[in-house]
């Protein structure tokens, strides 16, 4: 499975429209860059260009054979098996640092499969995929990936005088990003580093102060609204190892997935930089409250609950004992899953606006259930510090930054300002 350097992945359905992935082929290779093309087909294949991996081997991946997808006459099994196939030939693909950039085309089966596919390959790595469904609401296949989609305007089965406009679009789409992509990697080598911070309305003051410092020393910084599609999308990059460093200072997202609130980012959330082995601070901010619509929405068995009117949308509510020691628990898995990585910080004054002395939210006594639980579930190798200032204090922000550089140096330095 070689791959030459620059070269851009051609996927999509060989059997049914070579004569289209002909043409893009060309229009790629006429502006200078090599393709590797992956039949996802289960009908047949093409011998208007060479086929670099057959569907075969594609069904292969996902544990199937050509001959089992065609018997079961079931195109939504097809197309989901060949999607996930694809998906597991492209994370092999993408281990190396050969390859530039990937572009899929499609109708309805053929866009599932592209994007599918796509959703395996590393933020940053250009993504394009031509569509007869573009202007559709494709939200939930393209998640959080940074893929680019364009509206084919004509049915891709076969050339004629729009299609050989879109697909030369759609070409030159991809090799122009792919030479950008260039570009932006040289500007990276100048910092120091990325960081991916978290954060809310209710951190703000703590994520800029954090911003500032960690700028003023070199890193960039990248900050991700926790409303759940943001917490997804920063451990989508963080599995992508996008980021040197992870400032989780907001997790208010695990305290919506508990209570069924609009902003859970899923069960997944801070699992990635464990997984990744990515140095993290985590920071227990605004898990003092659960995010809902408006007043109205609110589910029942919460009414008599304290709520709060954030704003005419959206209705926040005050996290309770029983829910903070469940909180408490789950934040230390997440927290075990990368024990010498990890340090837990605990704003003991606050942990959001909200949550200031004389604020809305202020419950001292519920924070030191959630602490406690904390305490009780995670690792005795999991660092967790006692920091006597509320979340938005900068004095917070200066421990936070300082711990998280003490880890990526490995020099010790994020136990100078711990205490507890």
């Amino acid at each position: 499975m070689g791959v030459d350097s620059g070269t851009i992945v051609m996927l999509g359905c060989f059997d049914t429209k070579g004569e289209d992935f002909s043409l893009l082929r060309e229009r790629i290779i006429t502006q200078g860059q090599p393709v590797f093309s992956i039949n996802v087909g289960v009908k047949g294949t093409t011998s208007l260009f060479p086929v670099d991996i057959e569907a075969a081997d594609v069904a292969a991946a996902a544990g199937r054979t050509l001959d089992e997808l065609r018997s079961l006459g079931d195109r939504g099994v097809a197309v989901e098996e060949m999607g996930r196939g694809a998906a597991m030939v492209m994370k092999r693909l993408f281990g190396g640092d050969h390859v530039a950039g990937v572009i899929g085309m499609g109708g309805g089966g053929g866009t599932h499969i592209a994007l599918t596919a796509m959703q395996a390959v590393p933020f940053g790595i250009p993504k394009v995929c031509l569509s007869t469904v573009a202007t559709r609401d494709l939200s939930m296949q393209v998640g959080s990936a940074d893929i680019a989609l364009f509206p084919s305007v004509v049915d891709i089965g076969g050339i004629n005088s729009i299609s050989r406009i879109t697909i030369g679009h759609a070409a030159s789409a991809i090799c122009g990003m792919v030479r950008g992509r260039q570009t932006a990697e040289a500007d990276h080598a100048e910092t120091k580093g990325r960081i991916a911070i978290s954060m809310f309305g209710n951190t703000t003051a703590c994520v800029n102060a954090c911003t500032t410092l960690l700028r003023g020393l070199g890193y960039e910084v990248f900050s991700f609204h926790a409303n759940g599609a943001g917490g997804r999308t920063m451990e989508s990059l963080i599995a992508g190892r996008y980021f040197d460093g992870v400032l989780d200072i907001t997790t208010t997202e695990l305290a919506d997935e508990l209570c069924g609130g609009v902003c859970s980012a899923g069960p997944h959330r801070m699992t990635a930089a464990a997984k990744q082995g990515i140095p993290q601070v985590i920071v227990p901010g605004c898990m003092d409250m659960v995010n809902f619509g408006t007043m109205e929405s609110v589910p029942a068995q919460y009414r008599d609950r304290f709520l709060y009117s954030w704003a005419p949308d959206v209705t926040l509510m005050r996290t309770d004992e029983a829910e903070n020691i469940q909180l408490g628990e789950q934040f230390a898995l997440k927290a075990n899953a990368l024990p010498k990585g990890t340090v837990v910080l605990l704003p003991l004054h606050g942990l959001s606006q909200l949550d200031a002395e004389g604020g809305l939210f202020h419950a001292p006594p519920v924070n030191r259930v959630l602490f406690k639980s904390i305490r009780e579930h995670v690792d005795p190798s999991v660092k967790v510090a006692e920091v006597p200032h509320h979340i938005n204090d900068r004095e917070f922000a200066a421990v936070a930054v300082d711990t998280l550089l003490g880890l990526i140096r490995g020099s010790g330095a994020a136990d100078n300002h711990l205490t507890g």
